[in-house]
């Protein structure tokens, strides 16, 4: 119970900094701010402060950030749509913006404790397609099809994404085999195409990588803590093209508030066994994950969704002068429709996957 309590209220602070996000921006851009709640459904307590009710709720699912104007016409000086096209677009863009920053913030004690999976071969195996490709141990991996490739999951992730797919593979191979020696890295390409393991039910390379590596200094902390932020943005991204693409279905890609509440808790539960700071690593990944994955998808032009707001602010930008109001109401509602909908089958999908 106590595990699922924790996914619960992982969530709730990933939404509530979303949502903080935009009640910052709005604050800076003078705009006003009706009220600023922390969970949702009826107040528990509520004060005022100026012209803002800030407000606690009794279910612990993130917060809300209502604005003055935001959604009409209103002849406040404060009223969101008063205000310029710039300032609104940093109100918008500023919700996952911050998840981005949580993300981050969470990443780097993630980094500090685990380290970084560097893309140094360990192994070859026998037969593989990389034996045959002439790969040794000690090689350093740096690009695959013109991918830049930082650690070994990206790798891992561009076989997955790309199943099947001829790579060229972009590789250092370190002074008399070791990086140890020093020298200068002779800089190599070689092409090759991986082969289906029906153990694993993938297409492999064959290589086997040394491993977490711990960083060194606050420079590496910062570089390999970007990238987890990065990393996770680009598998969010590799995961919506496969699905585009039809290489996995909706239904076994995508997971509701349900689903992942049950995995948290599950992998929390799992975690307990091995003490305190294993707990804080498997939260501080999960809110890694989604905090990411939450700010990209609210970052694509869907209406209803910030992206959606973002891509009319951006015409407005560019033409220099809004659109339709009633007319951009409609695309937001249609959006919010079809959003509901697909919200009605992830959640189906959660449940039937329960039991």
């Amino acid at each position: 119970m106590l595990s699922i309590l924790a996914a619960i209220l992982l969530f709730g602070l990933i939404v509530l900094v979303h949502e903080f996000g935009h009640f910052l921006l709005a604050k800076l851009n003078g705009v006003g701010v009706i009220e600023f709640s922390v969970g949702m459904g009826p107040r528990l307590l509520s004060a005022v402060r100026g012209e803002t009710r800030y407000s606690l709720k009794a279910l612990p699912f993130g917060g809300s950030c209502m604005m003055v104007g935001e959604d009409s016409a209103d002849e406040n000086p404060k009223a969101f749509n008063n205000k310029p096209v710039w300032a609104r677009i940093l109100v918008i863009a500023a919700g996952p913006v911050f998840n981005f920053i949580l993300a981050f913030l969470f990443a780097m004690l993630l980094v500090a404790q685990t380290g970084h999976d560097a893309p140094v071969l360990y192994g070859v195996e026998e037969g593989s397609p990389a034996q045959e490709a002439g790969l040794l141990p000690g090689d350093k991996i740096t690009r695959i099809n013109n991918r830049k490739v930082t650690a070994y999951r990206d790798v891992m992730l561009y076989n997955f994404s790309h199943p099947g797919e001829t790579v060229t593979l972009q590789y250092e191979r370190p002074a008399g085999g070791s990086w140890e020696n020093g020298g200068a890295a002779e800089k190599r390409k070689t092409v090759m195409t991986p082969e289906y393991v029906e153990e694993f039910n993938s297409y492999m390379l064959g290589v086997q990588f040394m491993g977490y590596q711990p960083v060194e200094g606050v420079w590496e902390l910062l570089k390999y803590s970007a990238y987890e932020v990065k990393y996770c943005i680009v598998s969010t991204i590799d995961s919506i093209g496969m699905m585009l693409s039809q290489k996995i279905k909706v239904d076994e890609a995508v997971t509701g508030p349900i689903g992942i509440v049950d995995m948290v808790g599950e992998t929390v539960q799992e975690s307990s066994e091995a003490g305190g700071m294993a707990v804080i690593l498997v939260l501080s990944n999960w809110i890694l994950l989604l905090s990411a994955s939450l700010g990209i998808m609210n970052l694509l032009p869907i209406p209803a969704l910030d992206g959606g707001r973002l891509f009319f602010l951006l015409i407005e930008l560019v033409r220099g002068k809004p659109m339709d109001p009633e007319k951009e109401g409609m695309v937001h509602m249609a959006g919010m429709a079809l959003l509901m909908a697909f919200m009605v089958f992830v959640l189906f999908n959660d449940i039937r996957r329960l039991f």
